[in-house]
């Protein structure tokens, strides 16, 4: 689009192109090649379903207009996004990550990317002076999430991308919990962002992918060549789901947000609740960074119950209304301990030293009545004896 609109109107009108009869959703192009009117001459760069499609390149489209900016990448998961941005370093280079971060992000470097020599160092750097120690000679990128999986620690993207400029380091944020519509890392100073658009960016449980988006043209031409190389992109048709759902974005978030605060308020006050965590409380420690560099604080919170393992599970067992289920971001309302899921393949220790208990209960706020989400809450802390 030539005009510079609004969130909540590029994330309907952007996606869109010139198409044959005009339709109002673009259509699905499921084809997996395409006629060469000479050998080796493409229309475009549609040669291989793989290497690109016209859904696909919409949705890319729009994803990077609602991030402020210039070249973005889809595919087909958040893992495979980061599994593709990891093969831009090499033997010895070393990547800083924030000590909290999603199970599965750490599982990579951890269980996968280690074997090829790729360094990495878990840092809390909720005080970005903890980062500027840690940077060495060979590290390459500073890898983090604000709000942080599952602690939601706030991190400050302005302070940390000063920091690593100033020593040629590239600075990655995953934005999945906030999106872009809470939330722009690369105005901050990022160089690059993540997402799995499984989560916000679908909202509706019902299709997984991951995408990156920068502004810096050579990362996005290597990054545009290890796409088609690996081939880890989304299928059309979960490309048009996407556009579907980018177009409630901005509504669903702020549903989200409100009944997140609700939420939060009511936990805060009940007496068999040790702690909220939630970025939108006065009392939680990133709040002033939170409200300097979100709109709004999102439908994420943890808290931590007051209970062992097997009280939690008695509580989990009386919810209605909140699902017992990983991943997030949905219309519906989930709940999630991670001692036992999400980062159940942490040792005790190493769960201990991220910071998380037995007790450490996960919300995904959904988009219903919150009257109805803390009756659900209420009656279920009440079971545990």
């Amino acid at each position: 689009m030539s005009k510079k609109y609004r969130f909540e109107t590029l994330a309907i009108h952007e996606g869109f192109g010139d198409f044959t009869f005009n339709p109002v959703m673009p259509p699905i192009y499921v084809s997996t090649t395409y006629k060469q009117p000479e050998p080796g001459v493409f229309v475009g760069r549609y040669d291989y379903g793989r290497t690109a499609n016209p859904t696909r390149d919409l949705l890319e489209k729009t994803l990077t207009a609602l991030e402020n900016g210039k070249f973005g990448l889809a595919f087909s998961s958040g893992c495979s996004a980061i599994t593709t941005l990891l093969h831009l370093f090499g033997s010895g280079d070393r990547i800083i990550l924030g000590h909290d971060l999603y199970a599965g992000t750490y599982r990579l470097f951890r269980s996968v990317f280690l074997k090829f020599n790729l360094e990495y160092k878990l840092v809390k750097f909720s005080n970005p002076e903890n980062l500027a120690k840690e940077i060495t000679d060979n590290t390459k990128m500073v890898f983090f999430e604000t709000p942080t999986n599952p602690l939601l620690d706030i991190i400050d993207i302005e302070a940390v991308a000063q920091i690593c400029k100033n020593r040629g380091v590239l600075v990655c944020v995953d934005n999945t919990f906030a999106t872009p519509y809470l939330q722009n890392p690369l105005d901050l100073g990022a160089d690059l962002v993540v997402h799995s658009s499984t989560k916000y960016l679908g909202g509706h449980s019902d299709v997984i992918g991951g995408a990156i988006i920068t502004n810096d043209q050579e990362i996005f031409t290597k990054l545009q060549f290890l796409q088609n190389a690996i081939g880890a992109v989304p299928s059309p048709f979960d490309c048009f789901l996407l556009l579907r759902s980018l177009k409630t974005l901005s509504i669903r978030m702020e549903r989200h947000s409100e009944n997140a605060r609700k939420i939060a308020d009511f936990l805060v006050s009940h007496p068999k609740v040790k702690q909220v965590r939630y970025p939108g409380l006065p009392s939680h420690p990133g709040h002033s960074i939170a409200k300097k560099q979100m709109r709004d604080f999102g439908g994420m919170m943890s808290f931590e119950i007051d209970a062992n393992l097997d009280q939690i599970k008695h509580f989990l067992a009386h919810l209605k209304l909140f699902f017992i289920a990983e991943s997030l971001g949905g219309v519906e309302s989930l709940i999630e301990v991670p001692a036992l899921m999400t980062h159940a393949y942490l040792s005790p220790e190493e769960r201990a030293a991220v910071g998380i208990t037995d007790g450490l209960v996960r919300l995904s706020v959904g988009i219903e009545s919150y009257l109805d989400l803390i009756e659900d809450l209420q009656n279920s802390l009440d079971k545990i004896s």
